[in-house]
């Protein structure tokens, strides 16, 4: 079966971002303009526009859309604007973000899903996502694909002045989207919606040890 990917993305806007409140005309713009379905493995195309995060390799998702979403249109992104996307995965985030932005850099781990990203067309830096990526710093948005706890000192240093991180932070077992300045490894800020995000592996917070 010919799935019609053009009326999917239409209905994705249509019921999943504005239904929420997404209603910046650029970001659904975005949205539409970005094949999802080349950014899913090919036996996962017809799940491309659902309403879930979707697993692009082991232990890696792509936040659902309307997280994403929510998260641009809160960061409020303008050509002036240079973003950092960690754990870029397969490149869907960066795509839809370099509609809206200045500048994208795609930070991505896995030598796979750098390749992915490649073939549909995204520039990927590769290393450690940790690090960060400061040779193109500083950054005045920095975009996590997957839920976090915390945010390295050294992701922090390479925000701007008045810079601020775009998340899904898990805390306590619940995740919550926010847009905000970073400060001791938290993002200040009222989140904004509780959404469904898988782990992005290695932001857990460090357990604090009882003697």
């Amino acid at each position: 079966m010919n799935l019609d990917f053009r009326h999917l993305r239409q209905t994705m806007v249509d019921s999943q971002l504005q239904t929420v409140g997404v209603n910046d005309l650029a970001v659904q713009a975005a949205f539409l303009a970005v094949p999802r379905e080349h950014f899913v493995p090919a036996a996962l195309s017809g799940l491309a526009y659902s309403d879930a995060p979707i697993e692009v390799a082991a232990g890696r998702w792509l936040l659902e859309p309307m997280a994403l979403a929510l998260l641009l249109q809160n960061a409020g992104l303008t050509r002036r604007d240079r973003v950092l996307v960690v754990g870029a995965a397969s490149g869907y985030s960066a795509a839809v973000a370099a509609h809206l932005a200045g500048l994208v850099v795609a930070l991505e781990s896995d030598p796979a899903l750098a390749v992915t990203a490649r073939a549909a067309g995204i520039q990927i830096a590769e290393g450690p996502l940790g690090a960060g990526w400061p040779a193109a710093a500083p950054y005045d948005v920095i975009l996590f694909e997957g839920a976090i706890e915390v945010v390295p000192d050294a992701i922090a240093a390479q925000l701007a002045p008045g810079g601020r991180v775009a998340a899904v932070v898990r805390d306590g077992g619940v995740c919550r989207a926010i847009v905000g300045p970073v400060q001791g490894g938290r993002v200040l800020g009222l989140p904004f919606l509780e959404v469904a995000a898988q782990p992005l592996p290695g932001f857990a917070r460090t357990p604090a040890f009882a003697f």
